[in-house]
């Protein structure tokens, strides 16, 4: 039996108990497929990664995301979390690590960036594993009571609420400014009809929300009940999707710079900076990067 060493961070802030939190377990090794589930649980944050030696020894190491309920492919926070962790450290598995990581993850290869300042890690950047993957509309009729909102609440003139990914798949809604962005709340009973109406897109029908709050800014709320995450304080994932789909409705775009700031109405502020690039008028990659903080150390008794 042995001690397994988890460190804990906020993510896409400096600021500790701000940002959204993440459990970094630094030695997967020997741990069932259940046995993390459970860990997952007991933290319970939005999403727990587990750190595993890399089947290519060319890469940096294998990482499995977590969320309380369910394991994911890829996700944009717990990326960010773990590489910043993984910086900090210096080394994983007898190892040293470079400022550039490869990581390895059900989605695909992950690339991670640290970000310094004066000699120090501060925070990381994540390139999408995935292209842009843009699936079905969704009626503003049928999303709205999925949220508590009205009809008239979601914008329709850039795009209508719609399936899209760029590894985790998300629905996207605008919303009419800040007002009707605050009064959304998941609804249980209408997500479950819309998630039967959408089974074929395979998802858990998480919801994102964004409303404009200055050029290249947004303002965003994400709810995904169904992985037990009433609603999450920073979303890389989506964000990084949003800002890819964005791009694909403007013309002769090179290149999209988007702030995306979340959690403020649960008092855990969080701001994530997308880069997007084009070629050709087509989405070529995303990334997205943001700011950590270590908040705790410990073990898990096993």
């Amino acid at each position: 039996m042995r001690d397994i060493p988890f460190v804990t961070v906020d993510v896409f802030t400096d600021t500790r108990y701000a940002g959204n939190p993440l459990a970094v377990i630094l030695d997967g090794r020997d741990l069932t497929d259940g046995q993390m589930q459970e860990i997952a649980a007991e933290f319970g944050y939005s999403e727990t990664t587990f750190v595993l030696p890399p089947r290519d020894p060319a890469n940096t190491a294998e990482v499995r995301i977590f969320t309380p309920v369910t394991e994911v492919p890829f996700a944009g926070h717990p990326n960010v979390g773990t590489g910043f962790v993984l910086g900090r450290l210096g080394q994983v598995f007898d190892r040293p690590t470079n400022p550039l990581m490869r990581v390895e993850e059900k989605a695909g290869l992950v690339e991670v960036e640290l970000v310094e300042a004066d000699g120090t890690v501060t925070g990381a950047s994540i390139r999408a594993p995935g292209p842009l993957f843009v699936g079905s509309r969704v009626p503003p009729a049928e999303l709205a009571p999925c949220v508590s909102l009205a009809e008239a609440d979601i914008v329709t003139t850039r795009h209508e609420p719609v399936f899209a990914s760029v590894g985790l798949k998300f629905i996207f809604a605008e919303v009419a400014g800040l007002e009707a962005l605050g009064r959304a709340t998941p609804r249980i009973e209408p997500l479950g009809t819309l998630h039967d109406a959408y089974a074929h897109e395979e998802s858990d029908c998480a919801i994102f929300l964004y409303t404009w709050v200055g050029e290249d800014h947004v303002r965003a709320r994400m709810f995904a009940p169904f992985d037990n995450v009433p609603e999450d304080p920073a979303t890389g994932s989506a964000s990084a999707a949003l800002g890819a789909y964005l791009t694909t409705l403007e013309t002769a775009t090179p290149s999209r710079h988007l702030v995306v700031e979340q959690g403020v109405e649960m008092g855990r502020r969080s701001v994530i900076r997308v880069n997007v690039s084009t070629r050709g008028g087509i989405f070529e990659q995303v990334s997205v990067a943001g700011s950590c903080v270590e908040v705790m150390r410990g073990t898990i008794s096993r």
